[in-house]
């Protein structure tokens, strides 16, 4: 049975999130397609930690005010956020467009931060490396390229989501759109910054990532101090969603690793 749904505030912006579980706090920052419904990963993680899930401001059901305009904007939210929450230092996951937003996070402001984990992380780019462009594929097209197993893909064509969700998903789109149009899904600036990271920290890609293939791991693994990276086979770039399971089991290994 999935936590509900719950509303949280900080500093007058009301997002929607949910948490659940025990433990050293963990928060989860999603990719461009939303909140995403609570499966296996975040069960693994809320085996051992306290996580928090909330939906970015501008995404779905969450408000939407007017100040965060970039995810550089979005970075200092979510520094607010974890100083509004009051926990000790929190163990920060992201996914895509929210691994760009925790690197972000990262650079400025480590202070709370016990350690980070990026799967797939956008924000930087590898000079002659194409990547995917999703805000020209077709609903089909990103299912069919964002996870190596066609069988889940298929899943994900057929699943028909209600009038409900089909909103929320179409406002998600507009924020990501917002937030990574131009340039597509990359910071200049980011890649110079990384040295500021002084955090634990792991990064994680899919073999098969049709958005961004696993060469652009070499800026994160190039620029980050003593970061460790790891390529999972035959996963796409919803490695959260398509191995859940695994990579939830490869975070708790290296968080319990740093803690011997």
């Amino acid at each position: 049975m999935p936590p509900p749904i719950l509303k949280h505030t900080t500093r007058g912006v009301n997002v929607r999130m949910t948490r659940a579980g025990a433990g050293e706090p963990m928060l989860f920052l999603h990719g461009a397609g939303g909140l995403p419904p609570w499966g296996a990963f975040a069960e693994a993680l809320a085996s051992r930690h306290d996580v928090l899930l909330p939906e970015h401001p501008g995404f779905g059901d969450s408000d939407n005010p007017k100040f965060i305009r970039n995810v550089q904007d979005m970075a200092l939210y979510y520094l607010d956020f974890l100083d509004a929450l009051g926990l000790p230092k929190v163990h920060v996951v992201g996914t895509s467009l929210g691994g760009w937003i925790a690197a972000e996070i990262a650079v400025r402001n480590c202070t709370q931060i016990a350690s980070l984990s990026l799967l797939a992380p956008a924000g930087c780019r590898v000079k002659g490396v194409q990547s995917g462009d999703s805000f020209i594929w077709s609903p089909e097209e990103s299912a069919r390229n964002l996870v190596f197993n066609q069988a889940l893909a298929e899943k994900m064509i057929a699943t028909k989501p209600s009038d409900e969700e089909a909103d929320r998903a179409l406002t998600s789109r507009f924020a990501a759109a917002r937030l990574g149009w131009e340039p597509r899904w990359f910071d200049p600036a980011l890649e110079h910054w990384l040295h500021r990271i002084n955090v634990p920290s792991l990064v994680i890609w899919g073999a098969e990532d049709k958005l961004f293939p696993q060469a652009y791991a070499k800026p994160w693994r190039d620029n980050i101090p003593g970061v460790k990276v790891e390529i999972v086979p035959e996963c796409g770039h919803l490695l959260h969603l398509e191995k859940g399971e695994d990579v939830a089991g490869r975070i708790l290994a290296f968080l319990g690793g740093r803690q011997k």
